[in-house]
């Protein structure tokens, strides 16, 4: 009898939060984007984010393993300020707030 193999793809998120246009920027992984976010709109985590009122989703990558998506958040997080404006604004150039767009 043949052992049946239940794939369960998990995926994992690289974000970008803003506290407004232009405004402060702060960079995170996470593997439930809508929870995480929400986390942050109701500072349930004290810190940075809740300190400086960082909480629109301004941007978003997902990524099927946890490794790639640790490696991209720490090469987003090494560059200049500049170019993370750049792709923010590439893909959202009003930063609106995605958050809708993952809630559920």
């Amino acid at each position: 009898m043949a052992a049946n193999v239940i794939n369960f793809m998990k995926t994992y998120f690289v974000y970008i939060l803003g506290s407004e246009k232009n405004g402060t920027i702060y960079i995170g992984v996470t593997n439930n984007l809508a929870k995480r976010i929400w986390e942050h709109k109701n500072s349930v985590v004290k810190g940075f984010t809740s300190k400086y009122g960082v909480n629109k989703l301004v941007y978003f990558e997902d990524y099927s393993e946890i490794q790639s998506a640790i490696k991209r958040e720490k090469r987003l997080k090494e560059w200049p300020r500049y170019c993370k404006i750049k792709l923010i604004e590439k893909n959202n150039p009003q930063w609106i707030d995605l958050y809708d767009k993952v809630h559920y």
